[in-house]
């Protein structure tokens, strides 16, 4: 009962801060409000960086609507003169599209669950347990971040290969198990907020750790979570070095190996328009993806768990 009433109180105070944020609305820090001309000037800056970020978008996306003879005219059109709507169908056949994105959605998905399941739980150790030397040991997951990947590419290679996993998904899967030191922090700082005597009450009342993590701290710990989230989606998303080095057989690479494979078979006489076409239909869910957790994204960013 105790831990529902937390939780009750816990969606209260997120339902206040989402008040209170909302009746700040285009206030200073100090609490004054801003002049016109201040929210004016901010609101051009903003959409000028707006405009300079989503040109790249934009121009992949005109290049896949052109056709080949609009893309090798000077100086370039703005907007096709003829959108053909037909280079998106014959970007996916050129290539097998479809098998490349499967293998990358079960993958990332694999991913993504595996980092926001273990970064929780280490951080969860790490902020709302107190046990003698927790700060110097998470001094030592800190460590690890000033390690660069080249250094580790070797041994775990030779790691995975003794054990038989090369050629498979396990190399690129398996490593989420395992927190990493970012998400751990972002994690730890976010949830080093919740109030002590939450998290004291529900052991008093014999709510297990287990219980006060997933029924306490993570419905709290949203935000921060669904960066961490975003972050792993993001990398394993994107990532090349990985497939590329692990992964043989055509039939079980990713997206990111396949756009290699299409300009590489390609290389002779490369349709730029096919082109963009794939790296846009690639590039889709990852916007998608920003949008429809952007809210989250922002909370967690700012590390407003409580108020």
């Amino acid at each position: 009962m105790a831990i529902n009433q937390m939780s009750a109180g816990s969606r209260a105070l997120d339902t206040g801060a989402k008040l209170k944020s909302r009746s700040n609305y285009g206030r200073n820090p100090d609490g004054s409000r801003q002049g016109p001309v201040s929210a004016w000037v901010s609101r051009i800056v903003m959409i000028v960086v707006l405009a300079l970020f989503s040109l790249p978008l934009y121009w992949m996306l005109i290049s896949a609507l052109k056709t080949p003879e609009e893309l090798a005219q000077f100086p370039p059109t703005l907007f096709p003169t003829e959108l053909r709507w037909q280079n998106f169908a014959d970007a996916v056949t050129v290539m097998p599209f479809w098998l490349f994105f499967r293998n990358t959605v079960i993958i990332t998905v694999s991913v993504v669950v595996l980092s926001v399941v273990s970064n929780f739980i280490v951080a969860y150790g790490f902020s709302c347990i107190d046990w003698p030397g927790r700060n110097k040991v998470f001094f030592i997951v800190l460590a690890t971040l000033f390690l660069p990947f080249p250094v580790t590419l070797i041994p775990m290679f030779d790691m995975w290969a003794a054990l038989g996993f090369v050629n498979t998904w396990v190399p690129l899967i398996a490593p989420a198990l395992f927190a990493g030191g970012f998400f751990t922090f972002l994690l730890r700082q976010f949830m080093l907020q919740t109030p002590r005597d939450m998290l004291d009450a529900a052991r008093v009342d014999g709510a297990s750790e287990w219980s006060i993590a997933w029924r306490i701290v993570f419905p709290t710990a949203r935000p921060a979570i669904t960066v961490i989230a975003i972050f792993s989606a993001v990398g394993t998303w994107n990532d090349f070095m990985g497939p590329l080095i692990y992964l043989q057989d055509q039939e079980k690479q990713t997206l990111s190996i396949g756009m290699q494979v299409f300009r590489s078979v390609n290389s002779q006489d490369i349709q730029f328009n096919l082109l963009m076409a794939a790296s846009f239909l690639v590039l889709l869910p990852l916007v998608i993806l920003f949008f429809a957790f952007q809210r989250y994204f922002i909370s967690g960013i700012t590390l407003g768990g409580f108020k």
